[in-house]
């Protein structure tokens, strides 16, 4: 029986409105049901007929934690975001810095319940990534937590895509990539457009991707998103990295680069100065592979695309018809 996507979403996102009531808003919501959802697919991987070892440690695996009720249930859930966190590879990226927002275990209690509810192994790639999907766009959405600009509406992404035209065993990248809507976009023409042999779809999950993204609660959101859409895998290299990708020529190129730069004009610093107030300073990258120094966000991208492209590469970028002249850059 195929799950029902919208039937699915509305229960997840019904428990948003009851925890919205108690104080929890639809990020940090989010963000826990990164942190059960991932433990609860590991759990699911790790059984017959997958069989898999993901490298959770026994004490902190799915069945320990619904086991648990009251303050013990609290506890062990901090006890499990804390050890997690200590891991390697992808385990590690998702839960580094990890803490329960959830204020009461009776809410956590209802959230562990609702996911326990769902095999999600048996869900296909498309739909795990739709319902997920739906969550952020709905986050998204939510003006006050200002999460919109790091959520690209789709139907740009996708007519943006559909212009470059990606073909397989080709490599795409997004130097500031959100929640990851460029690479799926891209992941999503690719498998509609071609009949891709073994090999081809083997490097569309491992080795096409590339992203980084400064934002800690947004990368992780991202690398769930793309997990949930079958790129990468539970024990492989994360493909996206949480950095400033700015600061360095990471010294990789592609075939192709997708991007939504932050919006605003100049990147900036804010310090504690010497007589203890704030102060901001304009950030100004110093690259050897730059044309022109500036603290000019937008340029500064252009310029960081132009370097990450192949040569004979394609780039799809949104920015200000004005971007290469506004205030006498170039």
């Amino acid at each position: 029986m195929v799950p029902n996507t919208s039937n699915i979403n509305a229960k997840i996102w019904s428990m948003a409105t009851v925890l919205m009531n108690d104080g929890v808003s639809n990020s940090d919501y989010l963000e826990q049901l990164t942190y059960l959802l991932f433990l609860k697919m590991a759990e699911e991987y790790s059984n017959p007929p997958f069989n898999r070892d993901i490298g959770i440690p026994d004490d902190c695996r799915w069945q320990t934690l619904v086991s648990k009720k009251g303050d013990e249930l609290d506890r062990h859930y901090t006890y499990i975001l804390t050890t997690l966190a200590e891991q390697r590879g992808t385990l590690q990226q998702i839960y580094t810095n990890a803490k329960n927002m959830v204020s009461t275990p009776a809410m956590l209690a209802r959230i562990i319940k609702m996911i326990a509810d769902e095999n999600w192994s048996s869900m296909s790639a498309d739909v795990k990534g739709d319902i997920y999907e739906g969550l952020l766009q709905k986050v998204a959405e939510d003006t006050k937590s200002g999460a919109g600009q790091y959520f690209t509406p789709r139907s740009l992404t996708s007519t943006m895509v559909a212009c470059v035209r990606p073909q397989p065993n080709r490599t795409v990248a997004d130097p500031c990539c959100g929640s990851g809507g460029f690479l799926l976009a891209t992941k999503d023409y690719i498998e509609d457009n071609f009949s891709l042999d073994r090999d081809q779809k083997q490097f569309l999950k491992f080795k096409t991707f590339r992203g980084w993204e400064i934002v800690p609660r947004t990368y992780r959101m991202c690398l769930m998103n793309l997990f949930l859409h079958n790129i990468s895998d539970f024990d492989g290299v994360p493909p996206i990295e949480r950095n400033d990708s700015l600061t360095a020529d990471p010294g990789e190129r592609f075939d192709y680069v997708l991007t939504n730069p932050p919006f605003g004009k100049k990147s900036s610093l804010t310090y504690t100065n010497e007589e203890g107030g704030q102060s901001t300073e304009d950030l100004v990258y110093n690259r050897q592979d730059f044309w022109a120094t500036s603290s000019n966000k937008q340029l500064n991208f252009v310029q960081h695309i132009h370097t990450l492209l192949k040569t004979g590469g394609t780039a799809a970028v949104v920015v200000p018809d004005n971007v290469l002249f506004e205030g006498g850059a170039l």
